[in-house]
């Protein structure tokens, strides 16, 4: 098994060592791309707009040497001739746009940034705009993408108000950190700076319901139900949820609460799904064209995720279980789960959720949850990407890995493991509810609204894939199309029955005659069947499997003109 580390140094994402070993290109940059959100102070929702506009810039410029896709900024009569459309010059070019993308987003990591790209053997400092040129086909659609995004409402240039990515719009909070003025609006807290003192942040982004979005109607088009409101009933019913999760939380709960933490200097929620991506890249043995399209489909899920949640707690401006709990208990008895100490019955007024000391929870309001929202959306274009909701991600924690109680929790070993994407898209939004940072009634609905905001963002991004944004029916990635034919890809389409039972049978098109080779492997890339592998004319082709293999998750691979596909298949008795 090949180990990558994911969140914490105690924490590893299992990737099984499958067909292809080393990343894609795709892969690298997006991993430059994360590294630059640790290392910087984005706020959620700017991570995961940094993550859209990065990976559209990569995707604009990869189109430009695709016979199909289109632009999403650059038009389609600038795509460049069919001589031109090498796997260097796409390569090349991908890597420009997302080199270029990144300095805009991340000028502070700039030495870092170029330091990749000149690992890469690419010029740094090649600025063409000669869309001849692969370096100047990068350079352009990266411009386009980001010029456009400096007008988008994020005030990345701090040109409406000044600070980077700062409110324009005059929100100011009805509570003080020490006054509840409303018990169900927002309140900003107290916490400890690490360096002795505290810091009192703000809401982080209200306006940011007013950032243009990738495939939404509009910001609020998704925006969920009311949230329960003091004196109802259900406002003290969530709140007591909430301390009976608190005071009876396992080692295991305590370790989901911190794996999905996700907070400052790590990859933030948005961040953690891609990483997540990279892992389907490897399981599937990915080439550079798939992940292109299925960063770029992740990237803007998450983007339009963040949106829509923003919208909604910009509009609800509710609080967060801290506030509610202190002001119904405060000067009252609850029992709670006190880190380092364990179980105690305290005052209701000193209740904290389980968080670390420096970070007790997030500065904007509660309702409804980004974490449960990024998730759902990212888990719904991950599995229409992959045709099938089947993950397998794992990570473990060594004993006394924990952070908020170091050296003591867990007491043994735990594992966490997804067999879906849906099922981890599930536990990061109770992850929260463990963490005593989101009610139920916020972690169910911005489940729902993630997943509308992925079925909307991947009908849009396979429209652009499939040559036009006006095509928004429910499709399937062209790499994968059913019944493809080679005038419609302009290369190859692999398909097949999924589930499989018993026998398989799998159909390719080819615009050209040539060498193909068609392979069955399974996840540790050990060969299971070779199907065909000679010369083949132009035009449709099937090939069948007799083979009577073990249930389980393959691979067909195929390889024909100097291009892979592959297709995952589960195969049930």
């Amino acid at each position: 098994m090949r180990l990558r580390p994911l969140l914490l140094p105690a924490l590893l994402l299992f990737l099984p060592a499958i067909v292809h070993a080393e990343p894609t290109l795709a892969v690298r940059w997006n991993d430059v791309l994360l590294e630059c959100v640790r290392r910087g102070k984005l706020g959620p929702p700017m991570v995961a707009r940094a993550i859209a506009e990065t990976h559209t810039c990569g995707y604009d410029a990869w189109a430009m040497y695709d016979d199909v896709a289109v632009a999403t900024r650059t038009s389609a009569d600038q795509r460049r001739p069919a001589v031109e459309r090498t796997d260097e010059n796409r390569r090349k070019a991908y890597s420009y746009a997302e080199y270029r993308a990144l300095l805009d987003l991340f000028p502070a990591q700039a030495d870092f940034i170029r330091q990749q790209m000149s690992a890469l053997g690419y010029d740094p400092d090649d600025a063409s705009q000669d869309p001849a040129a692969a370096a100047g086909v990068g350079n352009v659609c990266a411009k386009a993408v980001t010029d456009f995004r400096h007008g988008d409402g994020s005030n990345q240039l701090g040109d409406l108000h000044a600070g980077a990515y700062s409110d324009y719009t005059g929100y100011a909070p009805v509570n003080t950190s020490d006054s509840i003025v409303d018990p169900n609006r927002w309140q900003p807290l107290s916490f400890a700076d690490g360096a002795g003192g505290f810091v009192t942040p703000g809401f982080v982004a209200p306006h940011w319901g007013g950032v243009v979005s990738f495939a939404l109607p509009s910001a609020s088009a998704l925006r969920p139900e009311p949230p329960a409101r003091w004196p109802h009933g259900s406002y003290v019913a969530q709140a007591e949820e909430i301390l009976r999760l608190n005071a009876h939380l396992d080692d295991r709960e305590k370790m989901i609460a911190e794996y999905w933490a996700d907070g400052p200097h790590s990859e933030l929620p948005p961040g953690h799904w891609m990483l997540f991506a990279d892992f389907v890249s490897a399981r599937d043995a990915h080439t550079l064209d798939q992940d292109v399209v299925m960063f770029f489909a992740v990237g803007n899920a998450v983007m339009d995720a963040g949106i829509a949640t923003w919208e909604a707690k910009r509009f609800y401006d509710s609080e967060r279980p801290i506030t509610a709990i202190r002001f119904l208990k405060a000067g009252k008895q609850v029992l709670a789960t006190v880190p380092g100490v364990g179980r105690q019955v305290i005052d209701g007024a000193d209740w904290a959720p389980y968080q670390p000391a420096s970070f007790v929870t997030p500065p904007f309001p509660e309702y409804p949850s980004g974490h449960s929202a990024f998730s759902a959306a990212a888990a719904e274009v991950l599995a229409r990407s992959t045709g099938s909701d089947v993950f397998g991600g794992e990570v473990t924690f060594g004993p006394g890995s924990g952070r908020v109680e170091p050296g003591v929790v867990p007491a043994h070993a735990v594992t966490l493991h997804w067999p879906t994407f849906s099922a981890a898209a599930d536990e990061a939004g109770m992850s929260r509810r463990y963490g005593g940072i989101h009610f139920e009634q916020g972690d169910l609905a911005s489940r729902k609204l993630g997943r509308e905001v992925g079925t909307l963002v991947w009908e849009k991004a396979m429209g652009y894939v499939h040559g036009g944004p006006a095509a928004h029916a429910r499709i399937e990635p062209r790499l994968q199309a059913a019944g493809a034919a080679p005038e419609a890809t302009g290369g190859l389409a692999l398909v097949g029955a999924n589930p499989v039972r018993g026998a398989g049978r799998f159909s390719f098109a080819l615009a050209r005659a040539g060498h193909v080779r068609l392979r069955v492997v399974d996840v540790r890339g050990r060969a299971v069947a070779t199907l065909l592998d000679g010369e083949v004319g132009a035009g449709a082709h099937e090939a069948g499997w007799a083979g009577s293999p073990a249930p389980g998750v393959y691979f067909a691979l195929l390889e024909a003109g100097g291009r892979k596909e592959s297709r995952r298949f589960v195969v049930v008795e």
